[in-house]
């Protein structure tokens, strides 16, 4: 038997999950876009007049940013060209990864460990561990890594040969082998032992840039590989994590002006000197309109929409035109 207000919670957390993953793959599709604006001085004007060719550009166009060929790991940027863009970048890659971290400490699974193993050491001796992290588990590809820091041994040199300590573990075993690294039967125990540690820090699956977290999150949002790997994501951490996708999303197209926000441009528009108004549509620069003010009287050659003239798609083309005809015969 359902009850109204059990129905309504379950109604309420669906959309939650809805609307989380929209805006979490909102914020993938446009990452290339905003990771290409780093390097564009930002425009004076909306739209950038001066490059309508490419805001009219099919992914097919060569000189068009396209998600493919745009790397989606944030890079270094010495000299940026638009500070805002940066800053927009910087903080919603952040905010992602910070989530993952969150999340996966609450509801992924602690790597398994197996029994008992032998491993062979370079020389052909065995060294026998006791329980430790099962590999095929550690590296399975649904995991979310945290960043780390622990301390490492480095080998101190003697002669032409290592002289490190007996491993104690499967891992120092590994490593031993791989790096050829052999115990010396005549240097001392203590000698041995004196071996320096360093600390080691790994970024974890950060190392996969921004694209790879929010397809992550898109997973524990809708409760993929929930029972072994994953844990149900709370419906607190599940309204956290939608908050913090649409501020990022919300960040992200304030960036590259595309959250809806009407801009007056400088120039009137060529027909009836009217000012000209330009709208986007949230994460769809393909789906920007200017319209003009004068309304019904104006006689520019463009669709008529609830009393005003409007320009959109291929239409931009012959506005800009216009737009820039003006410009010449003024100077």
């Amino acid at each position: 038997m359902h009850t109204p207000a059990l129905d309504a919670a379950a109604v309420a957390t669906m959309r939650t999950i809805s609307d989380t993953v929209a805006d979490l793959r909102a914020i993938r599709e446009q990452w290339g876009d905003l990771l290409t604006a780093i390097a564009q001085p930002p425009a004076a004007v909306w739209p950038p007049l001066d490059n309508i060719n490419a805001l009219l550009a099919t992914p097919a166009d060569e000189d068009a940013p396209a998600l493919g060929r745009v790397p989606l790991v944030l890079r270094e940027h010495p000299a940026p060209a638009n500070l805002d863009a940066l800053d927009a970048a910087v903080s919603v890659e952040q905010a992602l990864f910070a989530a993952c971290d969150t999340i996966a400490a609450r509801v992924q699974r602690s790597v398994r460990r197996v029994t008992a193993r032998c491993v062979t050491g370079p020389q052909g001796q065995a060294f026998t561990f006791g329980p430790a992290l099962d590999p095929d588990d550690r590296d399975d590809a649904r995991r979310w890594h945290l960043p780390t820091n622990r301390e490492a041994l480095l080998p101190r040199a003697t002669g032409h040969v290592l002289a490190v300590p007996r491993p104690v573990t499967a891992e120092d075993a590994e490593a031993h082998e791989r790096w050829g690294i052999r115990q010396v039967p005549g240097v001392p125990a203590r000698r041995r032992q004196a071996a320096t540690t360093v600390d080691v820090a790994t970024v974890g699956s950060r190392a996969h840039g921004l694209h790879w977290a929010a397809v992550w999150l898109e997973g524990r949002a809708l409760g993929e590989d929930v029972g072994d790997l994953f844990q149900p994501l709370p419906l607190p951490v599940l309204d956290d994590l939608a908050q913090v996708a649409r501020r990022a999303r919300a960040r992200v197209e304030r960036a590259l002006g595309r959250d809806g926000r009407p801009t007056t441009l400088a120039d009137p528009c060529p027909w009836c000197a009217g000012t000209l108004t330009a709208h986007t549509r949230s994460g769809d620069p393909a789906a920007a309109v200017i319209t003009c003010s004068t309304g019904e009287a104006c006689g520019a050659p463009a669709v008529l929409d609830h009393g005003r003239r409007v320009w959109s798609g291929a239409g931009l083309v012959g506005l800009w035109a216009a737009l820039d005809a003006a410009r010449s015969s003024a100077a």
